[in-house]
């Protein structure tokens, strides 16, 4: 029962044989667990891969490598202390070394373990980062936190026991993504000839008859040009109805393979001085995750990060060409060709000199279809992944009390 006088909440959502047990008690941290940083260990100790005899060692940022000892044995939440992930809570079990940019939490008499981390998690902990240059965590912020905690470890491990449930769907959920993704690559392997071939090593029963495929430089079946961008930008963008599309690098999903639609517009005076494509054509960009390859749906005006290829032969399958530039040869070919000028970036000649390999176009469909179909299928199975993030989110959210409640 909470003492006489303390804060207390209820969760929104409380499990049936819960639901008339005591409200629960607004606490700190310092009160529901013990947070130490782990040990320094030099660079040079941890290695990349597992080998006999070695331990699994965490930093602030997750799974660092492996190392020759340990500092813990058991079960733990960690918090990230530091880095791009500070805040962040892992589970580290059995024999493992913490490094000082991790936080171990071991639980007080009374709390569960499980329960623990889920609500270490749920907290949020990256809002209590103190520093500029690098934000981090104090253990002595931490510990004044506040936190609402059932009165009963039993309640704690119903709540662990269903999150966990729902964690492990998730986990079976992004493998299921992730296997489909490793398929595709290999598919796309063996769909499109590697350097040095002429033909795919895997070719649908009715092409199997059908001649090599025919080698072409891109710059010689379609027309590459840079787009344009007027100066300065905000003396062009309008919200008028008149205004042409205007497309930036953040208005492109890095997954998709379509642009449809961008943020802004520039002025028709804007027209003279940047560069319009149109539905259908491809554009790349020339530096930021360079020979990526979309395909506009839209007629728009592109700035000088973007590159298209335009006038495309019927000759040439749209999607296929797609799918040629994303494979394995292409995508080799633009970081060689990057690497080789200096600067991480393409340039309309580097563009211009990629060489596909062109089947008959009824071959290059029958292609662009099977990989479209699959790609379907990771995209709706990625959603599922979503759907169930999003859901635990919620669930989280009303299963623990929010701190305005108490």
């Amino acid at each position: 029962m909470a003492k006489q006088g303390a804060k207390t909440a209820v969760p929104k959502l409380r499990f049936p044989e819960f639901r008339d047990a005591p409200a629960w008690e607004w606490k700190t941290l310092t009160h529901v667990c013990d947070m130490q940083a782990g040990k320094f260990i030099s660079a040079s100790e941890i290695s990349e891969s597992p080998y006999e005899g070695s331990y699994p060692c965490y930093g602030g940022n997750g799974l660092r490598g492996y190392t020759s000892t340990f500092t813990h044995s058991g079960k733990y939440p960690l918090v990230g202390r530091q880095g791009a992930l500070c805040g962040n809570v892992q589970y580290a079990q059995g024999d493992f070394y913490a490094t000082e940019h991790a936080l171990v939490s071991s639980p007080k008499i009374g709390i569960d373990v499980d329960w623990l981390c889920y609500t270490l998690d749920g907290l949020q902990l990256n809002q209590f980062a103190t520093g500029q240059a690098q934000p981090g965590l104090s253990v002595d912020v931490l510990k004044s936190v506040p936190c609402a905690v059932p009165e009963t470890e039993i309640e704690q491990q119903k709540i662990a026991d269903c999150l966990t449930s729902l964690d492990e769907v998730i986990a079976s959920q992004g493998r299921k993504v992730e296997a489909l993704k490793a398929h595709k690559r290999g598919l796309m392997q063996q769909l499109f000839p590697r350097e040095g071939e002429t033909c795919s090593h895997l070719r649908f029963p009715e092409f199997r008859d059908e001649p090599e495929w025919k080698e072409k430089k891109l710059g010689d079946i379609t027309s590459i040009v840079r787009g344009g961008s007027p100066r300065p930008i905000d003396g062009f963008l309008t919200s008028h109805p008149d205004g042409l599309n205007w497309l930036k690098i953040g208005d492109v999903d890095r997954d998709a393979m379509f642009v449809t639609k961008t943020a802004d517009k520039v002025r028709p005076e804007a027209l003279s001085k940047t560069r319009v494509i149109q539905a259908g054509d491809f554009i790349l960009s020339n530096s930021m995750s360079f020979g990526r390859p979309y395909i506009s749906a839209i007629e728009t005006c592109i700035h000088d990060g973007w590159i298209a290829v335009t006038r495309i032969p019927d000759s040439l399958d749209r999607r296929f060409l797609y799918y040629s530039i994303l494979s394995e040869r292409s995508q080799a070919y633009f970081v060689d060709q990057a690497a080789g000028s200096g600067v991480q970036n393409l340039n309309k000649d580097i563009i211009k000199s990629l060489v596909l390999g062109m089947p008959a176009v009824e071959e290059q469909q029958r292609i662009a279809d099977f990989l479209f179909s699959l790609d379907a299928q990771i995209t709706a199975e990625s959603h599922q992944l979503t759907a169930l993030k999003t859901h635990k989110q919620g669930l989280m959210q009303q299963l623990f009390p929010a701190p305005a409640e108490g």
